[in-house]
């Protein structure tokens, strides 16, 4: 299991806001929280102690530890003394099967239907936990996008992608009007498999501020895993984290059998 210093201690990881007048450990609350409920920390793992959190967020720790009591009232973690915090909430979601020819038409169609507005494009080192999934060696860069969709003048979208395989683009702008499948086929990759997991979470200072909302608004969460064939072999090729304002976005799914 990774430590929590590791964990924690990441590009990307979300900021607290001090001049909102959301109070610092309602902000931190609300980030732990969204990790907890999207899986990206699992049933059983290790919460850092509220010296570390205060270290890492730039808090106090009477700060870090209401937060942690914040998330313990709410059963999503186990305070033990003598041994840490640990994730209690556990969520196993049963997969629903669709074609995948129609999913990636459908989510180009959307990239071709909207704007994005481009808040962060580089190649760095993923955090360590989506660095496993992908099986980078350490140090290893991937391609960091962050985005902003809009359509209609309304921000309905806030996408957060790491994608091996690819090279920076000279110009990161291609992303405002290209769909992202374009560039992975102009870039030798092919999705063969797309894995999506869908939840309910709340606003993070950055999600908030990227999408002009209040902090704890609620947001419908998205994961998705792409993966490319290589040989008999699936590697993961693209990580996407998306998250949605249900008021002017919906997700609608029509199954027949």
């Amino acid at each position: 299991m990774t430590s929590s210093s590791t964990l924690f201690s990441r590009p990307g990881l979300p900021r607290l806001d001090q001049s909102l007048a959301t109070p610092l450990y309602h902000q931190l609350y609300t980030i732990l929280k969204s990790m907890i409920v999207d899986g990206s920390l699992i049933f059983g793992e290790a919460i850092p102690t509220e010296a570390e959190l205060a270290e890492n967020f730039g808090v106090s720790r009477i700060t870090a530890k209401r937060a942690m009591d914040e998330l313990a009232v709410e059963d999503l973690v186990e305070r033990r003394r003598g041994r840490g915090t640990h994730v209690k909430y556990q969520y196993e979601p049963g997969a629903v099967r669709a074609p995948l020819t129609g999913m990636l038409q459908e989510i180009e169609t959307m990239a071709l239907n909207s704007n994005a507005i481009i808040l962060e494009c580089m190649m760095t080192s993923p955090p360590a936990s989506i660095a496993r999934e992908f099986d980078l060696a350490e140090n290893e860069l991937a391609l960091r996008l962050v985005r902003v969709r809009i359509r209609d003048g309304l921000r309905f979208g806030y996408y957060v992608s790491w994608t091996t395989g690819v090279k920076m683009p000279v110009d990161s702008s291609v992303f405002e009007t290209t769909p992202r499948l374009s560039y992975f086929r102009d870039n030798g990759i092919r999705v063969t498999h797309v894995t999506q997991t869908l939840s309910a979470t709340a606003a993070s200072a950055d999600a908030a501020s990227a999408l002009d909302i209040s902090i704890g608004s609620p947001l419908l969460s998205l994961t998705r895993h792409s993966y490319d064939k290589n040989g008999n072999k699936e590697e993961l090729r693209d990580y996407m984290h998306v998250l949605y304002n249900p008021m002017h976005f919906q997700y609608k799914m029509d199954l027949e059998v």
